[in-house]
């Protein structure tokens, strides 16, 4: 069967919790004994486990980890043992078997009569019951029977995993959950199919933290024969096991870093059958051929089916011959050597005749079987990524095809505009909102998540799964509920630092997608205005001192997991960020003429060393169990490729002896770049003879005060007093001393609004500095006085008003924060909770109601704002609309490219079609910036918006629109990341 894949790629603040069980299983263990369950483990005794002799070996190997998790959980291993008639325990014995293939479960199913209708001939299902007389002389047992070799696999850890052992008990140090009782409910546990057929890891770009990790843990240190591959069947031992406990079936394995699966060790490809691993190959390794690394050891001539036909169709009979005997998914088509474009001038008659090719090497190879009993996959890709967006789901005449279709997703990548593969930067409600779009629209014969080195990346990993396994247990209400499942799982928190850690996980990831740690550098987040890099430092120290203080209350043997999944990514990336902010000030205080410039620059380098100082703490985690893990770059990318080495530059300094022309103190207010006093660029557009700055501040402004910072202009020290001609204005403080120990203070500033006017109020502050007599210093830079002007304007809405009121020339609110929601033909606009930048994102919901129909623009389900403004941009009447939509491609089709409308009032409803069309094959222009700033800005300018109060609406126009934002600049919107912060709601 021909299976298409459409190339694709949580969580919000704690709200309440459904129920959950593990990470969505059906509860069925206990830990303690009852007369409606059955005793696995009971005053120290474990019930034996019976297998039959001709069970498959999988299953065999994988009862032999069961009975190791039931030691690992009680100090008590269960004896493991082969049986096909009887035991003579007088132990009540687990049996476990598969249909059709266990003579032991079909005696059993025999003589109880079981009813195994439910998953029988249904692919990996199981279930699981006590039943009484299975055997001679066996009063009762506990059966588990899966309908194909996976599924009693699966059935086995799905037991694991609620006895306590998380699957990543090994590739996470997460410890067992200790119990001295086990038992399970004599109902049991079961599962039918799962909701995508085939679900895989694709472990990629694993150099060089996976690959020189395997090295020093897995070989010699040289590797494979001709290639130098670590990636041999011990490594791959350790990766199927998990690959199974998260009910994953399928692989592409590690092709870069010169790997070749079935060159490199040539027991990979029989441990994976035997495993229980269906193996394939990436979307640009047809015939189940490692490219390039098995071309460059075994190819002759060009890589061009055009001119070498003949030898490289024979290249894939041999690989398919190779492949024949073990369960294989097999890649169709061809792409260039590398990953590279097919050609110039290839065409589809080419790809057709590749195909048809390849189509008639397996119908001989597999001795005339029937061509469509053979599983394939044709993954469609020009090489970029989605960056966490599905590029095109089937549409509705496509989703009837007999081969099915898929989704390719990344949660690491490589190429345009940036690599991300450092640490965890994808959320987990942006996984699902996309994710469950395809579920949706049928794309579930395939799913393929890219790992790259598959740590740091576990818990994104394995939400990929999850969901691919069973989509029906979560939905957008209750994702908070799966991380703190996982929490739980993972940590063994109570419930209320589970429930912190839900909180740390949900910023963690969010604070890491809105713009990804490799594209961020010194400039990415305002200094000036709304505080924005000062918040998004505090964001992250706020994150760093919770996480620590759960570190802290963790057991020794709990805290390494810890560290891996959740600490070292928030206190790596916290550092991270706060270096570039302090880089970007550091720049900016010496444009300023700071002496605090050599501060910010010994700091800068401080947090640039202690950066790999938490690599260093990674690796030697455990005894180096996890050395050069963490070995990729992630400072100082010059284009998409990652660095060779980590580099920070541009760091500035001033002469630390040398006094400032203008005088010893130097002025910085809040909102410019400028400094006072003397020329400064950014002071004035004439650049020099500048005028005071002038200070605004209204009384709806959702920033409070103001600030200034007043600094050393070289070495002298000196006292600064600070005064006004009003008394409306408070200060924190009215006189400070500056000096070189001390070189910068900070005077906040705010108004008392009882002691002023309705509208426009002046007031002047005076800076007066004092400094002694010293060398090169004149009376005048000893004494020159700075002045600061403020305007304070006190404004009034109307008495009946509720809503958003301007504030600071600009009204912003998040889209979740609606007055009105209008629902149409039962479609609603829905809030996701945790997805985007700042708070959450809403789409209309369900996303297929009304037959997946689209809407004239104005008459679609809709939701309002209440606002009210006091200006309109240089009092023309004219406002801007700026909403902010996640960023996501034309994936309805070409005939339906998303849209959306926004109206005020009665104005004219204006639509936008945001994201261009691009060429096939290819990504539209303006990709790059969308998803490296991880929104697109729609602007849309209204006239006749009077100052008073007004609504906003959007209407939605096509389905999987996401609207994270909305701001409205009345005149006065500053230059910044995010935008200004919420607006006050009255």
């Amino acid at each position: 069967m021909l299976m298409l894949r459409f190339l694709p790629l949580l969580v919000g603040v704690l709200s309440s919790f459904n129920t959950v069980n593990a990470l969505g299983q059906t509860r069925c263990v206990e830990f303690n004994s009852s007369s409606s369950s059955f005793a696995v483990v009971q005053g120290g005794n474990a019930a034996p486990i019976l297998l039959a002799e001709d069970e498959w070996p999988g299953v065999q190997r994988a009862a032999s980890d069961f009975a190791d998790d039931i030691q690992r959980v009680t100090g008590t291993r269960p004896t493991l043992s082969n049986s096909s008639t009887s035991t003579s325990s007088s132990s009540r014995p687990i049996i476990v078997g598969t249909l059709g293939k266990s003579s032991l479960i079909d005696k059993v199913v025999n003589a109880t009569q079981m009813d195994i209708s439910s998953i029988q001939g249904a692919w990996e299902s199981f279930m699981g019951m006590e039943v009484e007389n299975p055997l001679p002389g066996v009063d009762s047992a506990y059966v588990i029977v899966g309908a194909d070799k996976r599924g009693t696999i699966f059935a086995l850890y799905d037991l694991s995993e609620q006895f306590g052992v998380s699957p990543w008990y090994w590739w996470a140090d997460v410890p067992a959950k200790q119990h001295s009782e086990l038992s399970i409910s004599s109902s049991g546990c079961a599962h039918g199919s799962p909701t995508v057929q085939y679900r895989a890891l694709f472990l990629n770009d694993e150099q060089p933290g996976l690959t020189n990790w395997a090295l020093e843990k897995f070989t010699n240190g040289t590797g494979a024969p001709g290639d130098g591959s670590p990636f041999n069947r011990f490594f791959y031992s350790k990766l199927f096991e998990l690959l199974l406990r998260m009910k994953a079936n399928y692989l592409w394995p590690a092709q870069w870093g010169s790997s070749a699966f079935n060159v490199d060790d040539p027991e990979n490809k029989v441990l994976a059958d035997m495993f229980g691993i269906v193996m394939g190959t990436s979307h640009e390794e047809p015939m189940m051929r490692s490219i390039p690394v098995e071309w460059g050891l075994l190819g002759k001539g060009d890589w061009n089916y055009t001119t070498n036909s003949e030898f490289i169709y024979q290249f894939w009979v041999n690989s398919t011959i190779r492949a024949k005997p073990f369960e294989s998914l097999y890649t169709l088509g061809m792409r260039g050597n590398g990953d590279l474009p097919l050609g110039e001038g290839t065409n589809i008659a080419l790809l057709e005749k590749i195909i048809a090719d390849q189509r008639q090497i397996l119908t001989d190879v597999f001795n005339g079987t029937d061509i469509t009993a053979i599983p394939q996959v044709w993954t469609l890709s020009d090489g970029l990524s989605s960056w966490g967006n599905i590029r095109r789901f089937p549409i509705e005449s496509e989703r009837n095809r007999s081969g099915g279709s898929g989704v390719y997703y990344h949660v690491d990548y490589v190429g345009d505009p940036r690599d991300y593969k450092w640490i965890t930067s994808t959320q987990v409600s942006k996984m699902y909102e996309q994710l469950s779009l395809a579920i949706e629209r049928d794309a579930k014969r395939i799913w393929v998540v890219n790992v790259g080195d598959l740590k740091p990346l576990e818990r994104e990993t394995e939400f990929f799964l999850n969901f691919a396994y069973d989509s029906s247990k979560w939905n957008f209400t209750n994702l908070d509920s799966w991380v703190f499942a996982w929490s739980q799982r993972e940590f063994g928190f109570d419930n209320e630092n589970t429930a912190t850690v839900v909180d740390l996980v949900a910023n963690l990831t969010r604070f890491n997608a809105r713009r990804k740690p490799e594209l961020l550098n010194a400039s990415s987040f305002s200094l000036i205005n709304y505080r924005e890099a000062e918040t998004v430092v505090n964001q992250w120290d706020k994150l760093v001192n919770i996480s620590t203080e759960l570190f802290n209350q963790l057991s020794q043997d709990a805290q390494p997991a810890f560290y891996q999944l959740v600490h070292h990514p928030i206190i790596a990336s916290a550092n991270l960020n706060k270096l570039l902010v302090t880089a970007g000030l550091n720049s900016m205080r010496a444009s300023q003429a700071f002496l605090s410039t050599n501060d910010l620059a010994d700091t800068a380098e401080a947090l640039f060393e202690k950066d790999f100082d938490f690599e260093e703490g990674y690796h030697s985690l455990l005894d180096g169990k996890w050395d050069h893990i963490m070995d990729q770059t992630h400072i100082g990318y010059y284009y998409w490729q990652q660095p060779m080495t980590n580099a920070l530059t541009g760091l500035a300094r001033v002469q630390s002896r040398k006094q400032v022309l203008a005088g010893v103190m130097r002025i910085a207010p809040e909102g410019t770049l400028g400094a006072w006093p003397g020329d400064d660029m950014n002071n004035c557009p004439a650049l020099f003879n500048c005028p005071n700055f002038t200070m605004t501040l209204d009384s709806f402004d959702p920033i409070t005060n103001r600030f200034i910072d007043v600094g050393a202009g070289g070495p002298a020290p000196f006292t600064f007093e600070v005064s006004s001609n009003v008394s409306w204005l408070q200060f924190s403080t009215k006189q400070e001393s500056i000096s070189p120990d001390t070189p910068e203070q900070r005077v906040w500033i705010s108004v008392d609004w009882t002691q002023v006017e309705a509208g426009d109020n002046f007031a002047e502050i005076i800076f007066i500095p004092t400094a002694a007599d010293g060398p090169g210093l004149t009376l005048g830079m000893r004494t020159a006085n700075v002045g600061v002007d403020f305007v304070a304007t006190k404004l009034n809405t109307s008495e009946d008003f509720h809503g958003f009121v301007e504030g600071n020339g600009a009204i912003a609110f998040e889209a979740a924060h609606t007055s009105r929601n209008n629902s149409v033909d039962g479609i609603t606009w829905t809030e996701i909770p945790g997805l985007g930048r700042t708070h959450s994102g809403i789409t209309p919901w369900p996303r297929s109601g009304a037959n997946g129909r689209n809407f004239t623009a104005g008459e679609g389900p809709s939701v309002e704002y209440d606002f009210f403004n006091f200006n309109t941009i240089q009092d023309s009447g004219n406002v801007t609309v700026i909403t902010h939509v996640s960023p996501s491609l034309n994936a309805n089709g070409q005939d339906r490219p998303l849209g959306f409308a926004v109206q005020i009032d009665d104005l004219s409803t204006q639509s936008s079609y945001f994201m261009p069309f691009a060429e096939p094959g290819q990504l539209p222009s303006v990709w790059n910036d969308f998803v490296g700033n991880s929104i697109v800005l729609v602007n849309m300018t209204f006239s006749d918006v009077a100052p008073g109060a007004h609504t906003l609406k959007i209407f939605m126009i096509e389905p999987a629109v996401v609207v994270q934002r909305v701001i409205i600049d009345t005149g006065g919107l500053k230059q910044s990341y995010f935008g200004p912060p919420e607006s006050v709601h009255v």
